[in-house]
């Protein structure tokens, strides 16, 4: 059992029979005399990929998840479905087209992630914060370019469109921040 006190960013809890993966704590101190500590959570629900708000008084107490990580490799697209392998036991899973899709423009076959296993299944991959991607199609280099606010339209290896400086030109790997899907540096 976990207490309100034990809650932080990225802890899988269980509510309703489900996994729940904090992705945002508040606690809100009380203003008048003999209020509890209010402790403000938004979580995703890992089975259902729902985003949600609730809120706990202060000494509450929730059950813990029977949730692993895991180092993960995705091995390869089926369809709209994602193929993953558990690099601890070889055992394969399969990503719903759903949740696969969210990711799938930061992964190459290969690529390492996190596996998020609740009672035995696979709920959740993680790519890592960081990929190399090679640029395939973007506008021609324009001379005296110079790294500012301008931009132009890339579209990389994956099918991933983003917004890159002016002076990269096409078959250059760049860095991409996989939580807001931006442009980092050249690799």
């Amino acid at each position: 059992m976990l207490t309100t006190s034990d809650f932080k960013k990225g802890l899988v809890i269980q509510l309703d029979g489900a996994p729940c993966l904090l992705i945002d704590v508040t606690v809100q101190s009380p203003s008048a005399r003999g209020a509890n500590t209010m402790v403000k959570t938004r979580y995703r629900n890992l089975l259902t990929a729902q985003v949600l708000d609730r809120t706990f008084r202060s000494g509450d107490k929730v059950d813990e998840a029977d949730y692993e990580r895991h180092k993960g490799q995705f091995l390869y697209a089926d369809g709209d479905r994602g193929v993953f392998m558990d690099m601890e036991n070889y055992e394969q899973f399969e990503m719903a087209e759903d949740a696969f899709s969210a990711i799938s423009p930061y992964l190459l076959e290969g690529t390492e992630v996190t596996l998020g296993l609740f009672q035995g299944r696979m709920v959740m991959a993680e790519p890592p914060m960081v990929v190399e991607l090679t640029v395939t199609e973007t506008a021609p280099v324009i001379k005296n370019a110079t790294a500012t606010a301008e931009t132009k339209d890339a579209i990389l290896e994956t099918g991933l469109k983003l917004k890159v400086p002016p002076y990269l030109e096409n078959g250059i790997k760049i860095k991409v921040d996989t939580r807001e899907g931006r442009f980092i540096s050249r690799a």
